[in-house]
């Protein structure tokens, strides 16, 4: 099984991306996904100047230079991210024009880079259609003009999504999509912590007059037994692992006022450690879930941890390594639940 580590979720922004890339190589990973904001800084830096998200000619030109960069140290992309607030826009609107270029840009990107495959996070956007079908055929449009250039789309729920915050939502709009390019990112994280965990609450879990935990346990069970019993594995294009602490003070319950993110939302962002390094959610089980269904694929850590440099400092290597022996240890321990 390949282990892979996403871009931005090492370092610090003062690190530069051949430093990451260098540090993700020494610790044994195979591969990276590629962050769209690590894209444009090194562009940034490459030029000396200001590049912006939509000058695809020179983006395209320091992805050359990115994919020279990875390959030179035994890496892979195997996946550009993270392509958002993409579906569900009303038609002849400005924000779906501006989403379907900004796709065009996007797969210009990915052959420069050299991946063959987009992660599309489900939408958080406001104004937009909630109806599958319709955020499906905005999906296929998009299937197909991947599969014009041999690309796949990975489509991942997002836990503060308007319409598809659970792994069985994308699950249910991927099945309607029906292409054989368009499949599924799974998250640990993104499903531990939207169907158990919480962070608004005392407790950490979802809490409400009618569910204990115990019912809440059950609850989430039948989530992860309908997974590994429905979903094909060659539908599950790569699986990222993280955990979350759990907040306290807990978070408010509107959006924040700066960045109008939900509470998921922010929790998402900085309060998502490396597994078995001060988390609390159920991931094993969903990493067991997901093995259950035969999948094989990459194994990505995708983490924002506000509180890295207290932790690691400036030592990207020691982050690395840290990584690497919470991927072996998350597979290792998922599976030994596997057999019990």
């Amino acid at each position: 099984m390949p282990f892979a580590l996403a871009s931005c979720s090492i370092g610090l922004p003062k690190h530069t991306l051949h430093q990451k890339i260098e540090a993700i190589r020494h610790a044994g990973f195979d591969g990276i996904e590629l962050s769209f904001p690590d894209l444009q800084s090194y562009a940034n830096l490459h030029f000396g100047r200001d590049i912006a998200e939509d000058d695809y000619d020179t983006l395209c030109e320091a992805g050359q230079a990115v994919r020279s960069l990875v390959e030179r140290h035994n890496l892979k992309i195997f996946v550009l991210q993270p392509f958002s607030n993409f579906e569900g826009w009303p038609e002849g609107s400005k924000e779906r024009e501006d989403a379907f270029a900004r796709a065009r840009g996007w797969i210009r990107i990915m052959e420069a880079v050299g991946t063959d495959m987009l992660q599309v996070g489900s939408s958080d956007s406001e104004g937009i259609a909630t109806d599958p079908e319709r955020v499906a055929a905005d999906l296929r449009e998009l299937a197909e003009m991947l599969a014009e250039k041999g690309f796949k789309l990975a489509y991942e729920n997002w836990c503060w999504s308007t319409h598809a915050p659970k792994w069985s939502d994308v699950w249910n709009i991927v099945r309607k999509v029906d292409r054989p390019n368009v499949g599924l990112c799974l998250d640990t994280f993104q499903s531990a912590g939207g169907e158990w965990g919480d962070p608004t609450t005392e407790s950490g879990r979802i809490e409400a007059p009618a569910i204990t935990d115990m019912e809440l346990s059950v609850r989430y069970r039948a989530s992860l037994k309908e997974l590994a019993e429905t979903v094909p594995a060659d539908k599950i294009f790569f699986l990222q692992i993280s955990d979350a602490y759990k907040v306290q003070p807990p978070l408010d319950e509107k959006p924040d006022p700066e960045s109008g993110l939900r509470p998921r939302g922010r929790w998402s962002h900085d309060y998502r450690p490396l597994p078995y390094d001060g988390g609390y959610l159920p991931i094993e089980q969903f990493a067991k879930a997901v093995l259950d269904t035969g999948f094989k694929g990459w194994f990505s850590v995708e983490v924002f941890d506000g509180k890295f440099e207290e932790k690691f400092g400036q030592d990207l290597n020691k982050y690395a390594q840290k990584a690497m022996d919470s991927c072996k240890e998350l597979l290792s321990k998922a599976k030994e639940r596997e057999t019990q």
